[in-house]
């Protein structure tokens, strides 16, 4: 569940750099090979239950830790996969269901298509399952890219030669470029440029002075080297272009605003004239990327990270023309690596997923082409699947669900002690024109300009890039469409959009473990109910409460109430930055979730919880039934968090926990457990529990 704000999508990514080489690769150093399953079938992937007493683990206390008490045996039972670096309960295996349902649409589609729609997207699968064609291109796919770099003559000419690479679909910058909405007037879409160009998940994977990150550090320029090798270098030229490579991420990662002070939207809004944006990066030449890339003519855009592109334009200046090629050609090929040969494929797996991730082997063929394909077409694909997998009256049901939550939290805000009654009205306000949109667009997507052949999956890939790159540039200036959408309808996730103010809920969610028609209403409020609660409360957690109803970045707070909400944010924060992501051992110390990277996502969790406790209470009531009416041995009020905890069971690498705990703004699942019912007394008095026990302390936190 996230929140979604209108970013740049053109993200000119980080790729790979060196001269161009147009011999055959060299032998590699000698690694062990990684056998991706390019052959094997999936089978049928039942429904998971909504409700599993089989999962809990009865002998723990649900007052000292409820989240092993929900999840303990399925943890115990369910080890991660070796293709995973994280496994839970929902997402995971609902999402590997959504996905063996897609495959089947997917290979009749590239065995015998019935439609013009469906020989594309079965042509784009068909060209990334042909491993034995990418096999046999090896390096080819980037040779023209890496010869152009090679060609450049100075560095005045990097800002001709990006443009050419965007045109085509290439990786192969150090910025993001695209349309957004304007934060400040909802109504317009303009033009935005912001940081970008490093290739490990965070700037402190390159600027934290610990063992820890210096080993990462370590591999991740050992890995640099191995592909510059298999790419032709010898040895001494993969280790320059390695450095050089580092050097250019490691200035381009002190440079970027930290993750934590992005979310102060604030920060990120800085509208300029490209007159006076052009004045102060002088050393790329900004009039001919942006005539070159066909965007319309704009006077003004936003500089979401000004002094990013001071600092860019100083290391421009500084670094040698050399050095820019080696950054490029890495660019290139890191960003192509998981399409080529499969000796640059198994390489970018060693670091990233194995190193990086704790992963220990990449996911069958299979799932990587039914991904991939869903994300070039996912409208396209979206439409044939939710005809198989999304009747009408799953719609019906969540349009239910959604008014019976909204009515929930229009009374929340109704009865909050601590808001004064003018900024509860504007709040009211805002809550009655969210937009709801549930399963799949009104419109679908047009993909007919998407050039797809079957045996240049790499080309494919890139047609799909600059399909995903004109769709954005088209915006600008035109009327912005609310109907919308950011995520494909086979995807197991849902959404708020501040700019929008709409909740947004594809297909790929509305099923069992988390909506089931045949469950009791504690077991669904408690699943797609929190859901719904989680995704409404973004729209006033402290991002969220910074925009009006028009989604436009607005003060529409008195003075008094923006303080007293402040003061409850920050017992979030704080509270959160207490619980441990990865324990201590050797020289490597425990890792803490930041409280303030994952505030909204826990004011959201706390306010989805309380709030789908009450829309259950209500839908109770017009029953004439009991919170403590009892079913197989629980009262529906244990169902209820029974049931929203086994939402949360999961089990994660150390890799990937630390990762998380310095990138992801969500908490992992214990803590989005323990977390919120530690601060909800309904819980505490459910189970029992005394005043001073764990899940129900003296003090809690409340924002909503």
């Amino acid at each position: 569940m996230h929140r979604l704000r209108i970013v740049p999508v053109l993200l000119l990514l980080a790729a790979a750099t060196a001269p161009a080489q147009t011999t055959p690769a060299s032998p590699a150093p000698q690694q062990p090979p990684i056998a991706q399953d390019v052959t094997s079938t999936p089978a049928p992937v039942p429904e998971t239950k909504s409700f599993d007493v089989s999962a809990m683990d009865t002998s723990a206390d649900p007052c000292v830790d409820f989240y092993q008490y929900a999840c303990g045996n399925w943890a115990k039972q369910n080890p991660i996969p070796a293709d995973q670096s994280r496994w839970t309960r929902s997402f995971s295996l609902l999402q590997l269901r959504n996905q063996y349902l897609l495959w089947k649409d997917l290979e009749a589609a590239a065995n015998a298509p019935k439609t013009a729609l469906e020989k594309q997207y079965g042509d784009f699968y068909a060209s990334c399952m042909d491993t034995s064609t990418i096999e046999k291109l090896g390096l080819a796919p980037i040779q023209e890219p890496w010869s152009e770099i090679a060609a450049l003559k100075s560095k005045n000419e990097i800002s001709t030669l990006l443009s050419r690479f965007e045109n085509r679909g290439l990786p192969g910058g150090f910025f993001r470029f695209g349309v957004r909405q304007d934060e400040k007037d909802s109504s317009k879409q303009i033009a935005a440029v912001d940081q970008g160009g490093i290739s490990l998940p965070d700037r402190d994977y390159y600027l934290a002075d610990t063992p820890n990150f210096a080993r990462i550090r370590d591999a991740y320029v050992g890995h640099i080297k191995t592909m510059f090798t298999l790419a032709g270098d010898t040895p001494e030229q993969a280790a320059k272009e390695a450095a050089a490579v580092m050097e250019i991420e490691t200035a381009l990662a002190k440079a970027s605003m930290p993750r934590v002070e992005r979310r102060n939207p604030e920060k990120v809004y800085h509208i300029e004239s490209v007159d006076d944006f052009e004045k102060s990066t002088p050393d790329f030449d900004w009039k001919v990327y942006f005539d070159s890339i066909g965007i319309r003519h704009f006077d003004t855009l936003n500089v979401v990270t000004p002094d990013f592109f001071t600092s860019l334009n100083s290391l421009l200046e500084s670094e040698p023309l050399d050095a820019w090629k080696s950054y490029l050609r890495w660019q290139v090929l890191h960003g192509e690596a998981q399409n080529l040969s499969s000796a640059f494929f198994d390489e970018n797996f060693r670091f990233f997923g194995q190193t990086l991730s704790g992963q220990k082997q990449p996911q069958p063929r299979w799932r990587q082409c039914t991904m991939d394909t869903d994300m070039a077409l996912g409208e396209a694909v979206g439409q044939d699947w939710v005809k198989e997998n999304f009747p009408p009256a799953a719609k019906q049901n969540m349009d239910q669900l959604v008014a019976a939550l909204e009515k929930a939290l229009a009374a929340d805000i109704s009865d909050l002690p601590w808001m004064s009654d003018e900024t509860k009205k504007a709040a009211a306000e805002k809550l009655a024109v969210i937009r709801n949109k549930i399963g799949y667009p009104e419109k679908w997507r047009d993909y007919s300009s998407v050039k797809v052949r079957r045996g240049t999956f790499v080309e494919n890939q890139e047609q799909a890039a600059l399909y995903r790159r004109n769709y954005n540039l088209d915006k600008l200036g035109k009327p912005v469409d609310e109907k919308e959408w950011g995520m494909t309808p086979p995807t197991v996730n849902a959404y708020y959009n501040d700019a929008f103010n709409d909740i947004n809920f594809p297909a790929g969610i509305l099923q069992p473990p988390f909506f089931d028609v045949h469950a009791d209403p504690a077991v669904n409020f408690g699943g797609i109910g929190m859901v719904i609660g989680h995704e409404m409360t973004h729209g006033f957690d402290d991002q969220g409460a910074q925009f009006d109803a028009q989604g436009n970045l607005r003060q529409w707070w008195t003075p008094e109430d923006r303080k007293a909400f402040s003061e409850r944010t920050e017992c979030v924060a704080d509270e959160y930055s207490g619980f441990e992501a990865a324990p201590a051992h050797g020289d490597t110390p425990a890792a803490h979730l930041n409280g303030h990277l994952t505030l909204g996502e826990n004011t959201a969790d706390n306010g989805g919880l309380r709030i789908a406790y009450q829309a259950l209470l209500d839908a109770l009531a017009e029953q004439h039934k009991s919170i403590d009416e009892k079913i197989d041995g629980y009262t529906e009020a244990q169902r209820y968090f029974i049931g929203f905890a086994q939402v949360w069971c999961e089990n994660r690498t150390e890799s990937i926990a630390r990762q998380a705990a310095l990138t992801d703004p969500h908490s992992p699942g214990r803590w989005r457990v323990d977390g919120t019912v530690q601060n909800f007394e309904e819980f505490g008095k459910a189970f029992g529990c005394r005043k001073g026990q764990p899940m129900f302390p003296e003090h809690s936190c409340r924002v909503w």
